[in-house]
């Protein structure tokens, strides 16, 4: 898969809901009812962060709910790319990009939003022919001001701001032209996780969806 490639595929999954959640999630077992209440909350494109161990079997618990697309977050290594695929996910996020994870992902067809938080990252990733990009940490970074200043001279890259997005802030993000979805871990918190409150979380998808 071409970068071009990839950043076509990024672009269309930014563009199916202005919300992608963000997940962390620490038992499987709960992947699929959690994934149905987002999906019917009308957030279908989820991420799936592999900061913990039970990461890549909620992947492929989600991979099988109906009408989700599910993804890793937080890939770092090719290793990470191989293991992402062998659960069932179907795109990539991850905090940077550097050449080798880059170049996992192209040579094993895996659609990538990398992420950038200056205009030299972004630069490089656009050079690479990376269009759609993740700017992370966002709120660390300067929020949405920043990110419109970037946007003044690299129109041509659209981003997914995450890291400290919320609904308060969100639509802040998405008035700006060069945003085309947020990612945020709002719409399942952890307690809510918990508590197994699924008609909770699919209430702040709905909200989350209405942006």
């Amino acid at each position: 898969m071409t970068p071009q490639t990839a950043s076509e595929h990024a672009a269309k999954l930014c563009r199916i809901a202005p919300v992608i959640p963000v997940l962390v999630i620490h038992d499987a077992r709960i992947a699929q009812p959690l994934a149905q209440a987002l999906v019917a909350g009308g957030l279908p494109v989820l991420e799936v962060t592999l900061r913990t161990p039970a990461a890549l079997d909620a992947i492929a618990e989600m991979a099988k709910v109906t009408g989700g697309i599910v993804g890793a977050g937080t890939l770092l290594t090719a290793s990470d790319v191989d293991a992402a695929l062998a659960a069932g996910a179907t795109f990539g996020v991850s905090p940077g990009a550097t050449d080798r994870l880059l170049e996992a992902c192209e040579t094993n067809d895996l659609p990538l939003l990398a992420g950038a938080a200056t205009a030299t990252e972004s630069m490089r990733l656009l050079e690479r022919g990376y269009s759609t990009q993740k700017f992370f940490p966002a709120e660390a970074s300067g929020g949405a001001p920043a990110l419109k200043a970037i946007g003044a001279p690299i129109p041509q890259v659209l981003f997914c701001p995450t890291g400290g997005v919320s609904l308060a802030n969100a639509p802040d993000y998405l008035s700006l032209p060069n945003v085309d979805c947020v990612g945020g871990s709002w719409v399942a918190p952890q307690h809510l996780i918990e508590a197994r409150d699924w008609t909770a979380i699919q209430s702040l998808s709905s909200a989350a969806a209405a942006l």
